[in-house]
């Protein structure tokens, strides 16, 4: 197996322009586990340790930009405050050694449905940055997932940085696995409130081919919201929005857990963050809940 390990991005993406079938590593938490199961030998292995521009966040446009190989403890240090969903999701990946070594970027290479950081971004809006030798694009998360464990990335293509904007409003996330930490998820769901659009988004997580928003829960709810004048929500509201994100899933009956359940789950655990979250928009009175 060949090991090419560049020392810039521009060279990073000069040796997978020449190496399309280069598999790219960084944290390695989930390239590893692969290799060492045997489920993937590729022929070569790209190291992006060693390149700067990967390992770096700051602001473009007023979006925060975070380096594709950025870890999950400096996003929940770092930019915890301005990005609250995605450092909750950040603080349930895997054990400390995990987080300290994983990133977003792997986690949207890799393109699991069950991927912790997945719901957060699509209830952020967040956009995936993608270079190549032949240029850069970038594409909109709900568009990024193409089917499990694949995304739209081209073999020349890798994914440079992940795009948000600041929160406005609370953001919460929740997940349910078969134990208490370090624990794949049976099912995941983020929320978003956008206030200063009247907007609300959400992201599901371990309950369909690929992560996916809830469009029509976000549509009812940002229509019953009391954006203005907030006051408690309806428990018929709750049920409602819980039942619309159960119905946006489509899971399957596997090990960790029947399609069902997880169905239940999601509504579940959206009426949860819907509640925790109008009760900060609020300012955390729980009259307002």
């Amino acid at each position: 197996m060949e090991f090419l390990r560049p020392d810039s991005l521009a060279g990073a993406l000069a040796a997978k322009a020449a190496n399309p079938g280069a598999v790219p590593i960084a944290g390695g938490t989930d390239v590893m586990v692969e290799l060492n199961f045997d489920h993937r030998r590729p022929e070569s292995l790209l190291d992006l340790g060693r390149v700067p521009e990967l390992h770096e966040h700051g602001t473009d446009g007023g979006r925060i930009r975070i380096g594709a190989a950025v870890p999950y403890t400096r996003i929940i240090t770092e930019l915890g405050t301005r990005l609250p969903g995605l450092a909750m999701a950040a603080r349930t990946v895997g054990s400390p050694q995990i987080r300290n070594r994983g990133s977003v970027g792997g986690n949207l290479g890799a393109a699991s449905p069950a991927g912790d950081s997945h719901p957060a971004l699509l209830a952020a809006d967040a956009e995936v940055e993608i270079a190549s030798v032949r240029g850069t694009r970038i594409v909109a998360a709900k568009d990024f997932y193409t089917g499990v464990k694949r995304n739209v990335l081209e073999p020349d293509e890798l994914i440079t940085a992940v795009l948000l904007a600041p929160a406005t409003g609370p953001q919460q996330f929740s997940k349910i696995g078969t134990r208490n930490a370090m624990v794949i998820a049976v099912a995941a769901f983020g929320l978003a409130l956008h206030p200063e659009q009247r907007r609300v988004g959400t992201g599901v997580g371990s309950a369909a081919p690929t992560p996916r928003r809830a469009f029509d829960a976000e549509e009812f709810l940002a229509a019953e919201l009391d954006w203005d004048a907030p006051k408690p929500i309806a428990d018929s509201v709750k049920r409602r929005f819980g039942d619309l994100v159960a119905a946006a899933a489509s899971p399957i009956d596997d090990v960790r857990g029947s399609a069902a359940y997880r169905r239940h789950a999601l509504g579940v655990m959206a009426r949860r963050t819907l509640t925790w979250a109008w009760t900060e928009y609020c300012g955390g009175s729980a009259k307002c809940a």
